[in-house]
């Protein structure tokens, strides 16, 4: 899919750069990507010099098949005079950025009709991500296609039904890998009071949220409820804990306040 498919990528920070060593190792042509970064990192430099990528040129190629925009979203309005230029009439053009509508950018880049607007997360370092992701009318299904494809290369895929859900999106997923790591720290702490070093508990909570990550990934077809009931003994250690996680005030309560907190400041960066 990806072979054949010339890209600029505008902007190459963590996540630019994640997707663009994703490309690469798929198959994408090093020659038919050009990458516009003013502040690369040696790492990127590097990987570009290795590659044979083409790293911010003196005339960037204009109408490619897909523009993406990594950039951060408070240079959008800087960005956007020099990006119409690079919009060709079949130009696909994925956005990454966070807040940033698809009227947003149709409003500042005039030439851009085909447009996918993605909401990744962190993750994507790893290959490991999840971006949810709406499209314009004007997509195509080709057009759909190389956004699905571009996506892949840093994890999973989840299309919306329309661009209103992107905000629980950033709620869910987009801010996700936080209240994870936040899960980690607490039980770290925890287990530090109830008289553990606290490097073991570190260790202990740090490798407790990998390895039941990685089994649920594993064991995919069940559900996580179904993946919590399986571990859980009756009257055991496991339901005494969980009876405080999941009373009136405990994780589920937390989380739906935290999630519609997230969804709700979401909306206002996106207004």
């Amino acid at each position: 899919m990806l072979a054949d498919k010339s890209l600029v990528l505008v902007g190459a920070g963590r996540m630019g750069g994640a997707m663009l060593r994703g490309w690469l190792e798929l198959g994408l042509d090093p020659a038919r990507v050009c990458v516009i970064e003013p502040f690369p990192s040696p790492e990127l430099a590097a990987l570009c010099a290795k590659s044979g990528a083409s790293l911010n040129p003196a005339a960037p190629p204009a109408a490619p098949d897909a523009l993406v925009l990594a950039v951060k979203p408070q240079t959008l309005d800087a960005a956007a005079p020099s990006l119409g230029a690079l919009v060709g009439p079949g130009t696909l053009v994925l956005s990454i950025m966070a807040g940033k509508t698809i009227a947003d950018i149709a409003a500042r880049v005039p030439a851009a009709k085909a447009i996918v607007r993605a909401m990744p997360n962190t993750p994507a370092a790893v290959g490991r991500g999840i971006s949810g992701v709406c499209a314009s009318r004007d997509v195509s299904e080709g057009q759909r296609a190389l956004a699905h494809a571009l996506l892949s290369a840093i994890g999973s895929v989840e299309w919306l039904a329309g661009e209103d859900l992107i905000d629980a999106v950033t709620a869910v997923s987009g801010s996700g890998p936080a209240y994870v790591f936040l899960l980690a720290e607490c039980m770290a702490v925890a287990g530090e009071k109830a008289g553990l070093p606290r490097d073991v508990a570190e260790r202990l909570a740090r490798a407790t949220v990998e390895g039941s990550g990685e089994l649920m990934r594993q064991d995919a077809g069940k559900t996580p409820a179904e993946l919590r009931v399986a571990v859980t003994s009756p009257g055991g250690t496991t339901a005494a804990a969980l009876h405080v996680l999941m009373g009136p005030d405990g994780l589920g309560s937390l989380m739906d306040r935290a999630i519609a907190a997230a969804t709700r400041r979401a909306a206002e960066l996106s207004g």
